[in-house]
């Protein structure tokens, strides 16, 4: 741990004193709140799953993270749903197996539009026939997602009249 801690306050030590103001202290501290340490968040990441060092994260090592198998029990539904959320989401390039972007990508995303993130949800789970499109039809057997959801702002969008639907 002190190689580890030694590496991390290197990079948050911007003016390579070795002192620590407050901003470089708060930076070794949460090291995910500043753009400069961001490589080092992914790499001690990716050391702390990568059980097998051979520098991926593999599905296996993923939900060991999250989850230990008890011998005879049956695998969570959960847990099921974190396998096909890394291959579909969490495996960019889709070669079974986290590389150091792909965790990047994973621990710190970029900022994203959430009005947009809702509404390509709301596509994803509502588009039984996979067009990229929604039909009336579509929307109607999904209306409890779209009631719930911030984006027709909790239903009240759908009571309006719209020409589109």
């Amino acid at each position: 741990m002190l190689a580890r801690d030694e590496r991390r306050f290197r990079v948050a030590d911007q003016d390579g004193d070795s002192m620590a103001t407050r901003e470089e202290l708060t930076a070794f501290l949460h090291p995910e709140e500043f753009p400069h340490m961001r490589d080092i968040v992914v790499a001690e990441t990716l050391e702390d799953l990568d059980k097998n060092k051979d520098g991926y994260v593999q599905v296996e090592e993923y939900i060991a993270d999250l989850y230990s198998e008890e011998p005879g029990e049956e695998e969570p539904a959960w847990v099921q749903t974190e396998r096909q959320q890394f291959r579909e989401f969490r495996d960019l390039n889709k070669d079974g197996r986290l590389d150091g972007s792909e965790v990047g990508y994973w621990v710190l995303p970029p900022s994203q539009d959430q009005p947009l993130v809702e509404a390509n949800h709301l596509l994803h789970e509502s588009d039984t026939d996979k067009d990229g499109r929604l039909s009336k039809a579509e929307i109607l057997n999904n209306w409890n997602m779209f009631v719930g959801s911030q984006a027709t702002n909790y239903g009240e969008d759908l009571t309006r009249h719209h020409d589109e639907l």
